[in-house]
């Protein structure tokens, strides 16, 4: 089986990801990061969906880009806004240039481990306007991983970069997640923590929009 490195957060894009690249044939191994966020809900929930997918790996990886702030997520000195689905502005909670470590260290891991493929579930669709979700980068990481890795640059075994959902609504993607039974009620989407998830922040109401679109009730409101 070829195997390939699934980015999961512990959130619903992430998992639906993971359970695509299962459903392709691959032999998953997952990576999550303790990147100083201000809680540590997404951390259990990416745990407890590796073990019910029963990948092949999970690993997480600490790296504490709290140590410099700039978001709301890893700086507890600014406030988490209320969310606006129809928003044109990057909010607070943009984590400059997450998605370009998180890659890079995604095709270290690869490397390691020889795969070739990597999965990670942004979407320029329908986000809380993060540069970083956009095709556009993906592009240019993938060439960039593949210039400056052996595998790419010198046995010609190069790395891509799948973002499946890159072009496609969150809603979109849950219909693919239920027809592959991803357990959407493990997941964490909210960018507080706590017990219940906030319901206010971006990411609860676009994941509420979501599920509405979809015509699925959200599992995890009703635990």
């Amino acid at each position: 089986m070829k195997k390939a490195v699934v980015l999961l957060s512990g959130g619903l894009d992430s998992a639906t990801a993971l359970y695509l690249a299962k459903s392709e044939g691959f032999d998953v191994h997952t990576i999550c990061f303790n990147y100083g966020q201000r809680h540590d809900r997404e951390l259990n929930a990416a745990k407890e969906i590796a073990d019910k997918a029963k990948v092949t790996e999970h690993r997480v990886v600490s790296i504490n880009m709290n140590q410099w702030g700039g978001s709301s997520l890893t700086d507890k000195s600014m406030d988490i806004e209320h969310g606006d689905v129809n928003r044109t502005d990057i909010p607070v909670t943009y984590v400059p240039a997450r998605n370009m470590v998180f890659l890079s260290l995604a095709a270290s891991y690869a490397e390691a481990i020889g795969a070739q493929d990597i999965f990670i579930g942004v979407s320029e669709v329908d986000y809380s306007g993060y540069v970083d979700c956009r095709q556009e980068f993906i592009d240019a990481m993938e060439k960039t991983i593949n210039l400056g890795t052996v595998m790419g640059a010198e046995k010609n075994q190069p790395i891509q970069i799948h973002a499946p959902f890159v072009n496609k609504t969150k809603s979109e993607e849950i219909a693919i997640g239920m027809q592959l039974g991803v357990d959407y009620g493990l997941t964490w989407s909210c960018y507080n923590g706590g017990k219940e998830p906030c319901g206010t922040c971006d990411s609860c109401l676009l994941r509420a929009k979501a599920f509405a679109e979809a015509g699925y009730e959200d599992p995890a409101l009703k635990q």
